[in-house]
């Protein structure tokens, strides 16, 4: 029975989380403009905009946690896609600097 219960309360759409989102919203501006009476001056708009600043964060960890994960790998029909990456790359393998720099033809060295 309170499982039943439970998933009354448990987010599972992007429009359910755009509802939470905006009553949210409402809660903080109310609150923003209780500061706003409350503290006039600079320290009751400072209190307001942290009010709507947390909108943006609970509404970004609303969204994210709604949204399924991509899978690492597909699963299916179609096999996953391959990332080619081309050998002009900085991690192109070089040849090794010879340390007999004196005994080489090109050379500008005099000893």
């Amino acid at each position: 029975m309170l499982k039943k219960i439970g998933r009354l309360f448990t987010i599972k759409t992007r429009f359910e989380a755009w509802l939470v989102i905006y009553a949210i919203a409402l809660g903080a501006v109310e609150r923003g403009h209780a500061y706003l009476q409350t503290y006039p001056g600079w320290s009751g708009w400072m209190l307001a905009l942290a009010c709507t600043g947390v909108v943006f964060v609970a509404g970004g960890k609303l969204l994210d946690s709604v949204r399924a994960p991509k899978p690492a790998l597909a699963v299916g029909r179609y096999p996953a896609p391959t990332i080619r990456h081309s050998l002009s790359g900085r991690s192109r393998p070089r040849r090794q600097p010879s340390y007999r720099a004196a005994e080489r033809r090109i050379s500008r060295r005099r000893d």
